[in-house]
């Protein structure tokens, strides 16, 4: 029975959403550097029954420099299925989530902040992992990527955007 097997499939599909934007919208201005900058509410579905922990990473592939790194959560829980709006900015979370370095060289969610112009694109990457990293909080992407190498079960992402206007 063809039908059984689609929704049996869809059922172990990692799925990133969030209750502000949806894939591909504008991601709303308190979740940036013109608002209060605050990290964005985030649901995730669909992972793998042998995953141990999730990593995030939120990016810039538009960014002038090259891609640039917005936050990175690693050691997040096997059974997390949410992060709510606001992560405290911290080496760690109660949860026992880590937080490694943005592209500012700071800890934690620094949001979209692109320079006036075109509209850029943030991709929050979410990798189900099968083993529980035991990282320090600080990593750069190159480091927790190596870390990560080899224990992805599954990962998807979810896009939105952000463009700033010059001020008049």
């Amino acid at each position: 029975d063809m039908t059984a097997t689609k929704s049996t499939a869809g059922k172990d599909t990692l799925r990133l959403t969030s209750s502000a934007f949806r894939q591909g919208e504008v991601i709303p201005v308190q979740f940036t550097c013109e608002g209060e900058d605050l990290s964005p509410p985030l649901e995730w579905s669909g992972a793998p029954l042998e995953t141990r922990s999730f990593a995030l990473i939120c990016d810039d592939p538009d960014a002038p420099r090259g891609t640039w790194v917005h936050w990175m959560l690693y050691s997040l829980p096997g059974d997390a299925v949410k992060l709510e709006t606001g992560v405290p900015i911290g080496p760690e979370l109660p949860s026992g989530a880590r937080q490694g370095l943005n592209d500012s060289g700071d800890l934690g969610y620094s949001g979209p902040c692109p320079p006036p112009g075109y509209p850029h694109r943030y991709f929050f990457r979410l990798h189900a992992l099968d083993s529980v990293l035991g990282l320090p909080p600080g990593l750069h992407r190159a480091d927790l990527e190596k870390a990560m190498s080899g224990h992805i079960l599954a990962h998807c992402s979810l896009m939105g955007t952000f463009q700033r206007h010059r001020k008049q």
